[in-house]
């Protein structure tokens, strides 16, 4: 049986280094505009180097992918089904527009791949994803059912959420574009701003307790 040997320090940091520099090139490239030249030069090392560590551009971008979907689930996992529901849902708000803030790139990367089609992480999409927004939107329905959240279709909410928090990473040239901010304040609207629009919208009989 063959076993695999653990990986030295210097091969640790060159994966890290190449997959740090093909998610620079692959949120602003795209899977078919990035070469594994220009991954090569992002990340530090030779062409050769790259692909002692990687078989293909293909296996880097499909092992960005996996990991980001994981990260990116996050979030949602941390919703408290005992919690209140109002803050439970804008606690996720916040997460989500932390996201933004702190993993642009990887926001990219993940849209780019939707708008191709998802070829490469569909099945995790139907699978891992579903059903876990599944899960999510039974306990919103709950929640609505015991009168604790304003009416509400569970999955829209959902989508809206990522609408609202996502689009400031991945529309960042056109947001900055508009408002023309200081370093991040925007951000800080936004999340003034989501965190009234979501408690109007969720809190039952559209009383706002602030």
């Amino acid at each position: 049986m063959n076993v695999e040997r653990p990986r030295t320090r210097i091969q640790k940091k060159n994966r890290e280094a190449i997959l740090d520099g093909a998610l620079g090139v692959f949120s602003t490239e795209g899977f078919r505009g990035a070469t594994l030249d220009q991954i090569a030069d992002a990340a530090g090392l030779s062409k050769p180097n790259v692909l002692y560590y990687f078989a293909s551009k293909e296996e880097i971008y499909t092992q960005l992918l996996s990991t980001l979907l994981d990260t990116w689930l996050d979030p949602m996992r941390e919703i408290d089904a005992s919690g209140d529901p109002v803050e439970e849902l804008l606690s996720y708000v916040m997460r989500k527009l932390q996201m933004s803030r702190e993993f642009p790139r990887e926001s990219r990367l993940f849209a780019n791949e939707i708008v191709q089609g998802a070829p490469r992480i569909l099945d995790q999409i139907k699978g891992p994803l579903r059903d876990l927004v599944d899960e999510t939107a039974g306990i919103i329905r709950a929640w609505e059912r015991a009168g604790r959240l304003a009416p509400v279709d569970p999955h829209h909410l959902i989508f809206s959420i990522w609408a609202t928090t996502q689009h400031y990473a991945d529309f960042d040239a056109q947001v900055r574009g508009i408002l023309a901010p200081e370093d991040s304040e925007h951000l800080d609207q936004a999340a003034a701003f989501l965190s009234d629009f979501y408690r109007r919208a969720l809190t039952p009989g559209g009383v706002n307790p602030i």
